[in-house]
């Protein structure tokens, strides 16, 4: 081989490198654009109408009174080893530390103390709040396993006034169109303007007026299974619709569901 010839070749080999390198990179670009594209997505609101349902109906659950409230009232009835004994109970469930460790303590000393009272004690959930709707922050308990599911779920539209996925306030108002935080007992299921639906009762100071404000599980088609920013509800704790009847029919009749901020 000549020393010309062996330059030319050199010189088409760099070229298809380069040309594969820059065909690859140019992929790998718009592969991560359109990721990008995909997590920066923001859905639209909830257009339907408040929750049809006579809210003065007589609640499935205890009266709020009949069991302990509020976190701090939790917290101050109970010594450090009593809590600790209770936790170490539970110590099989979120073998993978999916739930924030304080909102899943709190839920399960809720649980453990109200047990009696608490008719579905198959299953204790906790929303998390404080994440970007992006996140699957719906932490559904299985009490049997400890295992957890985990999905996505909207807040309120009064909740987050800008839209970048973040629930900022909080309000136990009517008309505030905000989600609300503290214990909930689910109750019956019902057929209103968005399908099947679950009642809740709040059992928090912070939370008391949720069946008055018809704040209840249902579907939504402004819920998907992705990493995008969620449409806002009117305060209720929305769902993907091809997650509801799973969702509801495992947590109907009185299961624990705890929000956090």
């Amino acid at each position: 081989m000549t020393k010309r010839t062996l330059v030319n070749t050199l010189a088409v080999t760099a070229f298809l490198t380069l040309a594969a390198c820059g065909q690859g990179g140019t992929s790998d670009a718009a592969s991560e654009t359109l990721n990008d594209e995909q997590t920066t997505q923001t859905l639209a609101d909830d257009t339907t109408d408040e929750q049809a349902f006579n809210a003065d109906d007589q609640s499935e659950n205890d009266a709020p009174e009949s069991m302990i409230d509020d976190t701090v009232e939790q917290e101050a009835d109970l010594s450090v080893s009593s809590r600790a004994s209770i936790l170490a109970k539970y110590s099989y469930v979120d073998p993978n530390r999916v739930v924030p460790t304080t909102a899943l303590g709190n839920a399960l000393v809720y649980f453990e103390n109200n047990k009696s009272k608490i008719k579905n004690k198959k299953y204790v959930s906790v929303i998390d709040y404080s994440q970007s709707s992006r996140k699957a922050r719906f932490h559904i308990i299985d009490m049997a396993t400890g295992k957890v599911w985990s999905i996505r779920v909207a807040h309120g539209k009064g909740s987050d006034s800008n839209h970048d996925g973040y629930a900022e306030k909080f309000s136990n108002v009517s008309g505030s169109k905000a989600s609300s935080v503290g214990y909930f007992l689910t109750g019956s299921t019902y057929n209103g303007s968005n399908g099947l639906s679950l009642r809740l009762d709040g059992m928090s100071s912070t939370n008391s007026n949720a069946r008055g404000r018809a704040i209840v599980i249902h579907g939504a088609s402004y819920v998907k299974e992705s990493s995008v920013i969620q449409g806002r509800s009117w305060g209720c704790p929305a769902v993907a619709s091809s997650l509801k009847t799973k969702v509801i029919t495992m947590l109907k009749g009185g299961s624990l569901i705890y929000s956090v901020k």
